[in-house]
């Protein structure tokens, strides 16, 4: 039985104002399931008993080969990247909307493939795995379109605990958990990652790279999750923990490639038109897509991140971003972090299209860092308003605690595990 996405109301929408949709993530995201949801005919490019003839087709009679009930579903869609000019064609020729959907977990080997990039004909979306509301594992009680919309009361208590989310982290938001026993649902990072470093990687490679390499890079980046470590310090870390000599140029290449098949999106520094670019710092924050693949690399259990609360609490604010950027997507916004060269930083900046903004303070625990997570957005919010810039609309500090509260000074403080878009 399917389970509704958010990705089901934004593929909804776009299909309404472009010929063309691109949905990229990272796979086993669910991708295909949920454009299955919306095409009208689909080709799969990964049913071998298929490939072979769709290739053929695709090189020798493009035309026909995007022949079908619209929306017609391309699936990984970059193993014949060559086509994209032809849907771009075809688009422009039939001149209707809907006309396609492209899946892929991975950027093109060769992007030179294909003559034209396909602006204005093929929108780009970003899906990634389920969110905590998603998956079912939040109430929903506090909604960040009615903090937008500053409409909103609070009265809500959130059953989960500690463990619950060390529980959550570590199991990640893959769709899987819904096909297993409960018992498995572990397993599912596990196996994820181990396809990741023996085959996925070559996807975006032209030559086969060492799976044990790749799995060093990334306990090094994930050990460095919600920070600012530069290519540098990683390289550092590397050659100090994992016991290999590597570069800062190879590990670049790494890190770009797990960007290719969307295993890494960094979250990027926020500007908000304070004018002053040298007063920003604007080096990306690190995260994977899922906080599972990190937990799954270091091999860390719920137990573990109990035992380590510094790590738990990297782990925890990593599950926030990915949670939060996809209740930013289906407001039409993004999430950003803030920091500047006189160091204030707040974790999380969701901005909408319209120019509202809202800022956000991660906390693992309610009763440890709430006033310096105020502070900060305090900070933040009176530096805008000594600008002449718009105020946020709304200051949040997203926590594991029980309850969801106003502050009198107007912060909400919040549990993850309460939270919906």
């Amino acid at each position: 039985m399917y389970k509704e996405r958010f990705a089901d109301k934004i593929i909804e929408e776009k299909l309404k104002y472009t010929g063309a949709l691109e949905i990229r993530g990272p796979k086993w995201c669910g991708k295909s399931t949920t454009a299955m949801q919306h095409s009208k005919s689909n080709v799969f490019m990964q049913d071998l008993n298929e490939k072979d003839k769709n290739v053929e087709l695709a090189k020798n009679a493009p035309s026909k080969f995007l022949e079908g009930p619209t929306p017609r579903l391309i699936d990984e869609w970059q193993e014949i990247a060559f086509i994209k000019d032809q849907i771009r064609y075809e688009v422009d020729k039939r001149n209707k909307m809907g006309q396609f959907i492209l899946t892929g977990s991975a950027s093109p080997v060769d992007e030179d493939s294909y003559s034209h990039s396909g602006i204005g004909r093929i929108s780009p979306m970003i899906m990634r795995t389920m969110s905590l509301y998603e998956s079912g594992d939040s109430n929903g009680g506090v909604s960040i379109s009615k903090l937008f919309a500053q409409d909103i009361k609070l009265d809500v208590t959130c059953d989960k605990n500690l463990e619950d989310y060390a529980y959550l982290i570590c199991r990640g938001g893959w769709p899987g958990i819904f096909n297993v026993n409960k018992k498995y649902e572990l397993k599912l990072a596990e196996n994820f990652l181990d396809g990741l470093v023996n085959e996925d990687i070559n996807k975006v490679f032209k030559n086969k790279k060492n799976p044990d390499r790749l799995e060093k890079v990334m306990r090094a980046y994930s050990r460095g999750i919600g920070s600012q470590m530069s290519l540098e310090k990683m390289t550092a870390d590397i050659k100090e923990n994992e016991g290999i000599q590597i570069d800062a140029k190879t590990v670049s290449s790494y890190i770009n490639a797990l960007k290719k098949i969307y295993v890494i999106e960094e979250l990027k520094s926020w500007n908000q038109n304070l004018r002053s670019s040298t007063a920003l710092r604007t080096t990306d924050t690190r995260y994977f897509v899922d906080p599972s693949i990190a937990t799954a690399t270091l091999k860390i259990s719920p137990e573990d991140l109990i035992n380590d609360m510094k790590t738990f609490g990297f782990m925890f604010e990593s599950m926030c971003i990915r949670d939060l950027r996809s209740y930013a997507d289906l407001l039409d916004g993004d999430v950003f972090h803030y920091r500047d060269r006189n160091n204030l930083e707040v974790d999380a900046i969701i901005h909408l299209k319209n120019g509202d903004w809202g800022a956000i303070e991660i906390k693992l625990r309610s009763t440890d860092g709430i006033e310096e997570g105020s502070s900060n957005l305090l900070k933040l919010k009176a530096l805008c308003m000594a600008k002449k810039m718009r105020p946020p609309k709304f200051m949040m500090v997203l926590t594991a605690g029980e309850y969801a509260v106003k502050r009198q000074d107007g912060i909400y403080v919040v549990p993850l595990a309460s939270l919906e878009p």
